[in-house]
């Protein structure tokens, strides 16, 4: 679907504004976890600062949709998006609006073409690590059977997770926990099958253009060759001299 000039202004406008709040939103969503002893007005500080966010990124969406030319298929075609939008409504937790958050920064930078495919990538790594330790933290460390009490320890577990270790030290005991842990699973391997990807394609954008620099000189050769030849008929025939076999005869 071609986008309309409209909304890839508003696109490139609201770019970096947009992912200066996703920041905002890190560090309020991450403040209340890492100091659990925060007074009642900070909490409420960044539990304000989550919804604007939240609600920055729903008008986003809600722009996007007026400026589209075709409403029906952007609906379909940013369905993420739109669950993302109307997810924390369903259930106001703090989890779904962190989910409902990372979806939308996602999608926006997969919008954004100069955003780079290995940036996007590293991003996501670190986003996924910071946020999966922070969530986790928030859930297994009021658990009575829980082991991940520490954000050293949910850190730990994070990257063990995502890199498909596991070595078991530390595991969710609460069903948020595990879903956690699978979420963290999937897009560590598919994060990794990004990477995979993008370097096997690398090698082999190198390997054509080699292909193609040897397909140039050879051709190159080529019509140097047929010049030199047509140069070689053109002086014989000046000269009056036989050419090729002719001399032979």
């Amino acid at each position: 679907m071609k986008q309309p000039l409209a909304q890839v202004r508003w696109e490139r406008r609201t770019q970096r504004p947009l992912f200066a709040l996703a920041l905002a939103f890190a560090v309020a969503y991450a403040v209340p976890i890492v100091e659990p002893d925060a007074s009642h007005e900070v909490v409420s500080a960044c539990l304000a600062v989550e919804w604007v966010v939240w609600g920055a990124f729903a008008l986003d969406y809600v722009v996007r949709l007026a400026l589209a030319e075709r409403r029906g298929q952007f609906v379909r075609s940013h369905w993420l998006d739109l669950c993302a939008v109307v997810l924390p409504l369903v259930q106001p937790l703090r989890l779904l609006r962190l989910v409902a958050t990372l979806l939308l920064v996602g999608q926006r930078a997969r919008m954004a073409s100069q955003v780079r495919l290995t940036t996007y990538v590293a991003g996501s790594v670190v986003g996924l690590l910071m946020f999966g330790s922070l969530a986790v933290l928030s859930v297994e460390r009021d658990s009575p059977n829980g082991n991940i009490k520490t954000l050293g320890d949910a850190v730990w577990w994070s990257f063990t997770t995502m890199t498909t270790v596991g070595y078991g030290d530390h595991a969710p005991t609460t069903g948020v926990g595990r879903v956690l842990a699978v979420g963290l699973m999937l897009s560590g391997i598919a994060l990794l099958g990004v990477v995979t990807a993008n370097i096997a394609a690398w090698f082999i954008a190198r390997f054509e253009m080699d292909d193609v620099e040897e397909r140039r000189q050879t051709e190159a050769i080529r019509l140097l060759t047929e010049e030199v030849r047509a140069l070689r008929a053109e002086v014989a025939a000046l000269s009056g001299e036989p050419v090729g076999d002719e001399r032979v005869r």
